[in-house]
């Protein structure tokens, strides 16, 4: 039924114009066409699409809104994202190292920080 159907995520935020400037400026991802509703808007992200749309709920999810699958670039980015502001989260997980926003298990790196409403945004690397 949806085993071969792509998913895409959807993401509450309180102020569009806000997070229009986070995810397209400094996330750097693609508006989709048609993406400019009243109370929605979208943006390409790999072969998929994120959709954000204005709710009095912005921000109350407290687990991962939204992760995206590294491939080999996630310190680059990382890196990239804290010149623009972003801020990484720090969580003491039992055999994980963390450096410089980055929490690392032999090959695996994963990276959490939260749009401007606080919603959890994830990177993962290597599983």
């Amino acid at each position: 039924m949806l085993k071969d159907r792509n998913s895409s995520a959807i993401v509450a935020v309180s102020d569009l114009e806000r997070a229009r400037a986070f995810y397209e400026d400094t996330l750097g991802l693609a508006r989709e066409p048609g993406g400019e509703e009243e109370c929605t808007l979208g943006f390409r992200t790999g072969d998929t699409h994120l959709t954000v749309y204005k709710s009095e709920f912005a921000g109350t999810n407290k687990a991962n809104a939204v992760t995206w699958r590294m491939k080999g670039d996630l310190v680059e980015t990382v890196k990239d994202l804290k010149t623009k502001g972003v801020t990484f989260e720090r969580y003491d997980f039992p055999g994980m190292e963390w450096r410089d926003g980055v929490h690392e298990a032999g090959p695996v790196k994963l990276a959490w920080f939260r749009d401007p409403d606080g919603n959890f945004l994830h990177l993962i690397e290597g599983m």
